[in-house]
């Protein structure tokens, strides 16, 4: 069965640096987009990035862009996402995503993907 299994949240101090890591099983890891959301305390899901199949082409969002790189090891069925100059407003629950297919989504809603992991704690504070 599909599985994604989130790792290497954890407690950082602001402008810190963290790399998540979400490693696949029971599909073909290299035929699918995937994507990172992460949801803060208290409010809603919030899209964080995508990344293609074969990982040529990523995209941000705003809040994220510049300080976070999304990458993926189709070898190691593992999707990265390594997170630099770490702000309080980035603590959240990160989650990893699958597409349904190759279309890279960018959007929050889980509804829209077919599978997604439970997710890892990033707490960004002093």
């Amino acid at each position: 069965q599909v599985q994604l299994v989130e790792s290497g949240g954890g407690l950082v101090q602001p402008g810190g640096s963290l790399r998540l890591s979400c490693a696949a099983s029971g599909f073909t890891f290299s035929s699918y987009a995937m994507s990172w959301v992460r949801q803060a305390p208290g409010k809603g899901l919030e899209w964080v990035s995508a990344i293609n199949s074969g990982g040529g082409s990523t995209t941000y969002a705003d809040s994220v862009k510049g300080r976070f790189t999304i990458s993926r090891d189709n070898a190691k069925n593992t999707l990265y996402l390594q997170m630099n100059s770490l702000k309080p407003e980035d603590t959240a629950v990160y989650y990893c995503a699958k597409s349904p297919g190759l279309v890279v989504l960018t959007t929050s809603s889980l509804l829209e993907y077919d599978y997604w992991g439970q997710g890892t704690q990033v707490t960004v504070s002093s």
